[in-house]
């Protein structure tokens, strides 16, 4: 039996589309392997955003490579790929293709006289009668012809298409459901346009069709996914709902279903971020009180240099309305530090929001250039050092907050959905409606998948931990 094995990168956009990747190539008739040395497909969804994802990509192709010196296995690399890393791939892996077009892999595969477990006989005979330097020759044409597709330059064509895979989800309680593809903000440090291409929404009926299926199966946990998700429906030009309307219309299946679960949803963009969506997760029980609301930066200048097309003051009035509509919600945001000609005082002002909000959590990157970026034509002139510098300053701003917050929660009963074994022996984990990490001490992994009530009775930074006090599950309405 052929095995293959897929290394995802970045973010849940990603992880996301791995699912339906893997639902193709298993119905090629491969196998997943948690083991990369045993798999005879290997590949990788790369991610452009950062330089750091890139560098993880090559060194798992220089091992690979190194491999085919010893046996036959074919390499691909898809995702989140920039033109200028796409180049660079080609004459490393042997299959370069945005995700979108994965429903053409067989063909590519046969273009390249490879055997696959359905069409083992046929492949055989067209690799023997063929010989090694036609088989180069082959590949070298499948290259040049699949970097000839304008699906590079516009990943965005075949979406619709791939969105109708069947994903092989990877857990049986959380699932990732893409609402959109693509951003139209271009935002001067990202690279997503040019990867992903322009915004398009999927069918409003697609996706709740999705989400009610996953809720009969007893999923617990739904995340909606886009690169500006409340931008949702406005490329449609009124022809397709909006995303507080559909929103909506989840609240309202979950108040029909008799079912318990919890919407996410990431990731908003600041300007397009409206009360109106705050009060429709006000509304509805099955909509999680959370929101990541990226911010990147503290000052307006910077923030005007990023393109992000928003101020500070427009952020904090978002916060003030979260507060104010939703005053359990956890909030979550974005932040890149040592950005093009950040100084001392603009960074000092994104410290001091971080301060001032007190989020709940921050995910914190130091600014790598990325080739087509507008940004990359910049002097990228701040130092390294001085970049980790600025990290390590606001990651303990951030641990100050959240350990403060976490430890509010000591002695509070709080539900939360179990999803697996923890790292602390003889404990299971979970987070809680707010995804605020959460683990107690039990061997049960019955309960995994399942709500479960504690009593909390420590807390870090960064997690919570407690007492069982409830076995798993809400009373069924």
């Amino acid at each position: 039996m052929l095995q293959y094995h897929i290394v995802t990168l970045g973010c849940q956009m990603n992880r996301s589309d791995g699912e339906r990747v893997q639902t193709v190539i298993e119905g090629m008739g491969y196998r997943w392997t948690d083991r990369e040395e045993d798999a005879s497909l290997l590949g990788v969804l790369a991610c452009s955003v950062r330089q750091k994802s890139i560098d993880k990509v090559y060194s798992r192709i220089r091992k690979w490579n190194e491999w085919k010196k010893k046996k036959n296995l074919l390499t691909f690399v898809s995702g989140c790929v920039l033109p200028a890393d796409r180049e660079k791939f080609l004459k490393l892996f042997d299959l370069i293709f945005p995700v979108s077009d994965i429903l053409q892999l067989p063909d590519m595969i046969s273009q390249y006289g490879i055997v696959t477990p359905h069409q083992l006989i046929t492949a055989k005979e067209t690799v023997l009668a063929a010989g090694t330097n036609k088989i180069s020759e082959i590949h070298l044409a499948a290259k040049r012809k699949i970097l000839a597709e304008p699906l590079f330059v516009r990943p965005e064509e075949h979406i619709h298409d791939f969105w109708t895979i069947r994903p092989s989800y990877n857990s049986a309680c959380e699932a990732f459901i893409p609402i959109q593809n693509g951003c139209d903000k271009f935002c001067t440090y990202c690279a997503v346009p040019y990867t992903r291409g322009r915004e398009v929404s999927r069918p409003s009926e697609e996706i709740l069709n999705e989400l009610k299926e996953l809720v009969k199966k007893g999923y617990k946990s739904i995340t909606l996914l886009g690169q500006n998700v409340n931008s949702y429906g406005l490329d449609k030009h009124g022809h397709e709902i909006t995303f507080p309307q559909l929103l909506k219309k989840i609240g309202e299946f979950g108040n029909d279903s008799g079912k318990n679960f919890w919407v996410y949803f990431t990731s908003p963009h600041p300007r397009d971020m409206s009360v109106e969506v705050l009060e429709v997760m006000a509304a509805f029980p099955c909509l999680a009180k959370q929101i990541h609301l990226p911010l990147q930066s503290g000052d307006n200048e910077v923030l005007v240099k990023m393109n992000r097309k928003h101020t500070i003051e427009d952020y904090l009035a978002i916060i003030r309305s979260i507060r104010k509509i939703l005053p359990d919600a956890t909030i979550f945001t974005d932040i890149i530090v040592g950005f093009t000609g950040e100084t001392d005082e603009q960074f000092e002002h994104s410290r001091q929001v971080m301060e001032d909000i007190k989020f709940n959590m921050a995910y914190i990157a130091i600014y790598s250039p990325r080739p087509g970026a507008v940004s990359s034509r910049w002097e990228d002139d701040i130092p390294m050092d001085m970049k980790k510098h600025r990290l390590h300053k606001l990651t303990d701003e951030l641990t100050q907050h959240t350990k403060e917050y976490n430890r509010r929660l000591i002695g509070r009963k709080i539900r939360i959905l179990v999803t697996g074994t923890d790292r602390k022996g003889g404990y299971l984990s979970g987070y809680t409606e707010g995804r605020i990490v959460a683990r107690f001490a039990s061997t049960d992994r019955s309960t995994i998948g399942s709500y479960a009530d504690i009593q909390v009775t420590s807390a870090s930074p960064y997690a919570i931990e407690g007492e069982l006090i409830l076995q798993p599950e809400f009373p069924v309405k």
